[in-house]
């Protein structure tokens, strides 16, 4: 077994012995140790410890040793919200909504979600692999670790999957922790846009046996939004989904609140995702509901969108637990840099940079059922971490936004080019 022995790290972060999901004033505790040493055995995380007492720790240093020194050592990132498997781009629509068009008018003449699905029908499974492996890579070497990716461009039978197909060959490839969801429920296809329950009827009786029979999705993933599918509807397909085995997520409250907090609640969603748009009084239901959900907030999403951002500090201050994401897609949030993601969230949603990094490895891993394999330094824990640059703390990560702060990023314990 292959080890490797990283010395004289400057701060080794989220070192945790228990990596339970962390909920409002929680995030906040960032567990490190300064001057530390941390050995990798295999793919797994043995052991880590002060330099001060190395010495008394190993009876021989092992021979593959690496120098941290001035460095951070952190998990990687844990990003629970992309759609990465996807063909072509959309900077036409930027400039659309430069014009002034909303992103329901887009959809609404067949742009938007819709144009990506034309795109997706008309290549094949093995050009889309290919396409969606380099972006795969890229993030991969921006320091993510560990990704949810969605399939919603298919929006048939056929079509999703395809996508559902592709995702799994994803996993069975990257050495990237990888979970995966049906999001049949993207938006309707233009053939039944006023036949909303015979599109319900092709997910819930055609798309999802074949999707449970072949196991080819982790997730039921609904868009409840106006002019998409309402909090009725999304409810049907979410428990549709959740008698085949499959967990409920749900985007939600984007564009406007019309009930999916509700839903979500209703279902036991694992995760609620974007909430850009959160009354006072959907945050006190949260609160009062008590759910142990993940509120994942897609700071990037609402950027490119020139919306407002999601109320983190609110959210925090009721005792949610914060993950953050990159909604990486080619409609809303063409990037899946999780350091832009990271960084954004400091500087526009008011996170504490401590709560950032929870919400964007521990929490961002809870939302994807992988809590205990990654998202934390621990023993046991894959070794899936990323080095920094020299560089003076930790809140100089979201403070030098537009720089490349990251020097290595290792993935089950190799490092990765």
């Amino acid at each position: 077994m292959q080890s490797l022995l990283l010395t004289h790290i400057k701060l080794l972060l989220n070192t945790r012995s228990e990596a339970h999901a962390l909920y409002g004033s929680q995030m906040r505790e960032v567990p490190r140790l300064d001057n530390a040493w941390l050995l990798i055995e295999g793919c797994e995380i043995a052991d880590f410890g002060s330099m001060d007492t190395i010495e008394q720790d190993f009876s021989q240093l092992p021979e593959n040793r690496m120098d941290c020194s001035g460095r951070l050592v952190l998990p990687a990132w844990c990003d629970s919200h992309s759609h990465i498997v996807f063909t072509g781009s959309r900077e036409n629509e930027m400039v659309d909504k430069i014009h002034g068009l909303g992103y329901a008018e887009i959809n609404a003449k067949g742009g938007g979600i819709l144009n990506t699905v034309q795109k997706i029908n008309e290549i094949s499974e093995s050009e889309l692999f290919d396409e969606s492996w380099k972006r795969l890579e890229a993030v991969a070497r921006t320091g993510t670790g560990a990704i949810e990716i969605k399939s919603g461009y298919g929006l048939s039978l056929e079509g999703e999957l395809k996508m559902l197909r592709v995702i799994r060959r994803l996993k069975e490839k990257s050495s990237l922790e990888i979970r995966s969801s049906f999001l049949g429920a993207h938006t309707f296809p233009m053939a039944f846009r006023s036949n909303h329950a015979a599109y319900i009827k092709q997910i819930t009786e055609e798309m999802l046996p074949v999707i449970a029979k072949e196991k080819l999705a982790d997730y039921i993933d609904v868009f409840c939004e106006q002019g998409f599918f309402n909090p009725e509807e999304s409810e049907t397909i979410l428990r549709s989904g959740m008698s085949f085995g499959l967990l409920p997520k749900i985007h939600v409250n984007q564009l406007h609140a019309i009930g999916g907090i509700q839903t979500a609640l209703r279902v036991n969603a694992v995760s609620m995702d974007h909430l850009e748009h959160m009354p006072e009084e959907e945050i006190a239901l949260i609160k009062k509901s008590g759910w142990k959900g993940i509120c994942t907030l897609l700071p990037t999403a609402a950027f490119f969108l020139r919306m407002p951002f999601p109320p983190a500090r609110k959210l925090i201050e009721s005792g949610c637990a914060i993950a953050l994401a990159s909604d990486y897609n080619p409609g809303s949030s063409p990037s899946g840099n999780m350091n832009i993601v990271y960084a954004m969230s400091c500087i526009q949603m008011s996170m504490l940079p401590e709560e950032a990094l929870n919400a964007a490895t521990i929490n961002g891993a809870h939302a994807m059922g992988l809590g205990d394999v990654c998202g934390s330094v621990s023993r046991g824990m894959l070794a899936n971490l990323i080095i920094t640059q020299p560089v003076p703390s930790l809140a100089y990560l979201p403070y030098s936004f537009g720089s490349n702060l990251i020097d290595k990023v290792i993935l089950r314990g190799n490092l990765i080019g």
